[in-house]
């Protein structure tokens, strides 16, 4: 493992529970990460969505992807203490529910990156299924 959760917490701004990203796996910064999500059904949107039937919803794969990539981009010594903001989500697609006890791999690569301005792909993992996967322009800011 290279970087757990305090390590996460010294770069992202997130703090519990919208912190989606539980430890990082490999990074090469500002070009791509792999990073995981443990999804347990303490997670305080299953109360709701859907009771009987625990999904993650969407918005939050897509949130983690943006986290995970975050990290890659705020890793570099002039973007410390910065924010990465999202700037778009394009082609979009979900191929597989994520439900408690799923392990989300997280997977970012920077696509293009000039000045404050990047754009990536990530996909989201459960096992070797892809979960969803999508096109992510983010800002980085102070």
């Amino acid at each position: 493992m290279l970087l757990n959760t305090r390590e996460i917490m010294e770069i992202l701004p997130h703090r519990n529970p919208f912190l989606l990203v539980d430890c990082v796996e490999s990074m090469e910064p500002r070009k791509k990460i792999v990073a995981y999500k443990n999804v347990t059904m303490n997670e305080p949107y299953f109360q709701g969505h859907f009771p009987g039937h625990p999904v993650m919803p969407g918005v939050l794969i897509v949130e983690a992807l943006a986290q995970a990539g975050s990290i890659a981009a705020l890793s570099v010594p002039e973007n410390k203490g910065k924010i990465g903001y999202f700037g778009g989500i394009n082609n979009c697609r979900f191929k597989k529910v994520v439900e408690p006890g799923d392990v989300l791999r997280l997977e970012v690569e920077m696509t293009k990156v000039r000045g404050p301005v990047g754009m990536g792909v990530g996909t989201a993992y459960v096992g070797d299924q892809i979960a969803c996967k999508c096109e992510i322009t983010f800002i980085i800011g102070d």
